[in-house]
């Protein structure tokens, strides 16, 4: 797997954390000298961010590699990256590459712990992360979700027919099935994608041609009603339920039991970082 970030990107990170040089390695004189980085995870996790780790140690001078790829399961004191270089090396490369690690795996393991939620009621059940990750930090974000099991709710507004309330509030409230129609026949390749924030609102969007209802904050209940009155409703056929707005890991299987298709979530991005051990030491020198 190749990193997700360019060399650009990457090369901003490690001036951003050495702007001026590492003044205390140059101050002790010992950036020259041959040493080994390794590091290991302190508790089980899904790794993410690995490849970037060990581009960053190469683009610093370094020689390493990856033991684990992004996606993988790992168990506590596994080894997912080593590398040799000099102490110059290793140390401009150590902080950046651990905490990239860290953040992406605890965005990844909280993605797949809500996927695995979710497909434990249903296989074809889906995750969704939004675009509201912190600004700057989508593309790894994104990467990390992914590497969860999570899919892409949107990567920005120019993907994706989404019609929210703020959209209705500059049109005629009567004419929401024409512009649903206008919507489909301007972007025929686009599934139209409606949030809603109540019963009364879902069911009218489903008449008036939405293809997905994004359900703004409805409980399992107000989602499992939803689902028995589209079942009953022919002319609301095929319309795909997406519960958003307040769903965990704790509360997913219910919602996917009560007819959710998709849990479309932010929750991933805030997790607790996971902890990658570092561990630094001296090589003879050749």
């Amino acid at each position: 797997m190749v990193p997700r970030l360019a060399d650009s990107a990457l090369l901003a990170l490690l001036a951003e954390d050495t702007p001026f040089g590492d003044l205390t390695t140059d101050s002790l004189d010992i950036g020259a000298r041959p040493g080994r980085l390794v590091m290991r995870a302190r508790a089980p996790m899904v790794l993410c961010g690995v490849e970037e780790a060990v581009r960053l140690c190469q683009l610093t001078g370094a020689e390493a590699r990856a033991h684990h790829a992004s996606g993988d399961r790992i168990a506590a004191d596994t080894v997912v990256l080593s590398a040799e270089g000099s102490a110059a090396s290793l140390h401009l490369a150590w902080k950046v590459a651990q905490t990239l690690m860290e953040y992406a795996s605890g965005i990844a393991s909280a993605a797949r712990l809500m996927v695995d939620a979710a497909r434990a009621e249903n296989p074809a059940a889906m995750v969704a992360t939004t675009r509201k990750a912190f600004p700057g930090t989508r593309a790894l974000a994104m990467r990390a979700a992914q590497a969860g099991g999570a899919i892409p709710h949107r990567l920005g507004l120019s993907e994706t027919l989404l019609v929210f309330a703020e959209h209705r509030a500059f049109l005629d409230p009567g004419e929401r099935a024409g512009h649903l129609a206008a919507l489909r026949a301007r972007c025929p390749e686009r599934r139209l994608v409606v949030e809603v924030c109540g019963d009364e609102e879902a069911r009218a969007a489903a008449l008036a041609g939405a293809e997905v209802l994004q359900l703004e904050r409805f409980s399992p209940a107000d989602v499992a009603a939803l689902a028995a009155w589209l079942a009953a409703t022919p002319a609301a056929a095929g319309v795909t339920l997406a519960a958003a707005g307040g769903v965990t890991p704790e509360n997913a299987g219910a919602y996917v039991r009560a007819g959710a298709r998709v849990l479309v979530t932010s929750a991933p991005y805030f997790a607790k970082p996971k902890d990658i051990k570092v561990v630094i030491e001296a090589l003879p020198a050749l």
